[in-house]
């Protein structure tokens, strides 16, 4: 195989040309099943049946280190997307069941998303020059402010309130990246009461990897702790399958615990900080009196309620965001992926008295509020407006559910929980194969594909051996509901 190499640009272009030809065909070919990949000598992931994309790895691999990504034992080759479907460089089909890490809501690329972006962008490539550039709305506005930036957060602040629970959403404090949006949220809550420096976060939960987002992701374990913050109990065991969540929770325990570190941190508490789920730890979704239980402490203690909703809104868990499912009217909600639905824009929504406890630039950054990220907003806010996605999410999701529970009564399986759009697959240990290698084989042999060539995109294991289910929000029922079918057999056979 030759590879790639930085500079090699005629043979890189006629690969290129190859894939092109391949995508723009109307009728792709037949996916045949492929066998095992393995790693070439400079450890890229190949796959045979793969030449385009394999080239493509290989020639990618020493360019980035291994870091940029978590672990996964397929590295698709994705080059063309729409809706709910990938097509890789070689021209294979691919189900998304990733919603490229719950950010599509929309699926990929819906031209009528595209055509409001663009409008509301004033982009048409086509009209008149001026000095070569094209009359636009501005890519950066920074210290300043564009119309586009007032209308998404109007609208967005509009959106908010008119669900139960966003009652206290007052403000957006716009970032660039969901880590900037939580760390932003923490310190307009340190900013209010600079006697009040302690923060709590349930344990196993994940925000950010930068700073204060960093700190209160995961538990004590963890390296680089602050001393700032505490974690709590999450009730991981109460909701391990759908059937323990379907039993009443017994909330004293996490009540108690509560209790005891109000009074040890004696008024020094300013906020509290969860997920309406533990996404990253394994796809826990608890019971709403559990959170309801976190909403409660904090109004009895003035202590901010942050709800990290970054990838929980525009409609995964079954309602357009977290905080109506739950029951709960929170300080300060975290919102982005969905938000977007691909283009990077996230922020903080809540109250004007948190966050009017900051001074100038204390919450400021090059890419708040960035026109493109603000068009983006707009456009998803309108796809949703008529209610249309949120009924298919409805139903696709009692779908999902027949689909996994289907699976977990196959050996490889050892639980399945979730709610809405987005559901863990806890995997099993089978003989001398780990929960974790189970996982990987299934992510692995689901990318493969079945005889019919229908093969499905899964992102590396949650927590170790979590495998999480996430289409967008628009995918057909019946379309998912044919690639279970495929998931069972696939998984039946890893499993023997």
């Amino acid at each position: 195989m030759h590879v790639v190499h930085p500079g090699d640009d005629t043979r890189y272009s006629q690969m290129s040309a190859r894939a092109s030809d391949v995508l723009s065909r109307s009728t792709l070919p037949p996916v045949r099943k492929q066998s095992v990949s393995a790693p070439t000598a400079t450890g890229a992931i190949q796959h045979s049946g793969e030449a385009q994309s394999n080239e493509l790895r290989a020639r990618l691999h020493p360019l980035e280190p291994l870091s940029l990504r978590t672990q996964t034992p397929t590295m698709a080759m994705i080059e063309r997307s729409a809706g709910a479907w990938h097509w890789t460089s070689d021209g294979r089909k691919l189900a998304d069941f990733t919603s490229g890490v719950l950010v599509a809501n929309l699926g990929h690329n819906p031209a009528s998303w595209w055509q409001r972006l663009l409008t509301y962008l004033q982009l048409d490539l086509g009209g008149p020059l001026q000095d070569g550039c094209i009359p636009a709305a501005p890519l950066t506005t920074y210290n300043a402010a564009c119309p586009l930036e007032v209308e998404a957060t109007d609208r967005l602040l509009q959106n908010l309130r008119s669900e139960p629970g966003g009652d206290r959403m007052e403000q957006i404090l716009w970032a660039a990246s969901g880590s900037e949006a939580v760390q932003k949220a923490i310190w307009a809550c340190l900013s209010r009461d600079h006697d009040r420096n302690m923060i709590l976060a349930t344990r196993g939960g994940f925000h950010g990897k930068k700073g204060l987002a960093g700190a209160v992701t995961g538990s004590e374990a963890d390296p680089e702790r602050d001393p700032r913050v505490r974690f709590i109990s999450f009730p991981r065991d109460e909701c391990r399958s759908i059937q323990r969540r379907a039993e009443p929770i017994d909330l004293e325990p996490y009540r108690a615990e509560l209790r005891s570190l109000a009074s040890e941190l004696d008024g020094r508490i300013c906020a509290l900080i969860t997920e309406p789920y533990l996404g990253g730890g394994g796809s826990y979704h608890p019971h709403p009196e559990y959170m309801q239980l976190l909403q409660q402490f904090c109004n009895e203690h003035d202590v901010a309620f942050i709800l990290d909703e970054i990838q929980s809104n525009f409609g995964r868990t079954g309602r357009m965001y977290a905080f109506t499912h739950y029951g709960v009217t929170p300080d300060i909600v975290l919102l982005g992926k969905g938000l977007g639905n691909g283009i990077p824009v996230d922020c903080a929504a809540g109250r004007a008295d948190l966050f009017g406890s900051m001074a100038f630039g204390e919450g400021s950054d090059t890419w708040s509020g960035h026109p493109l990220g603000c068009a983006s907003v707009l456009a998803t806010l309108d796809e949703f407006a008529d209610g249309s996605v949120l009924q298919n999410a409805a139903d696709l999701s009692s779908t999902i559910e027949t689909g996994l529970s289907r699976l977990a009564t196959l050996p490889a399986i050892s639980a399945i929980r979730g709610e809405g759009t987005v559901w863990g697959i806890e995997c099993a240990t089978i003989a001398e194969r780990s929960a974790g290698d189970v996982a990987m084989e299934i992510v692995h042999a689901c990318y493969q594909g079945d005889a019919q060539g229908r093969a499905v995109h899964l992102l590396g294991p949650l927590a170790g051996c979590v495998i999480r289910v996430a289409p967008p929000l628009t995918m057909a029922p019946a379309e998912a509901a044919d690639y279970f079918d495929a998931m069972y057999e696939i998984i039946s056979d890893v499993a023997a």
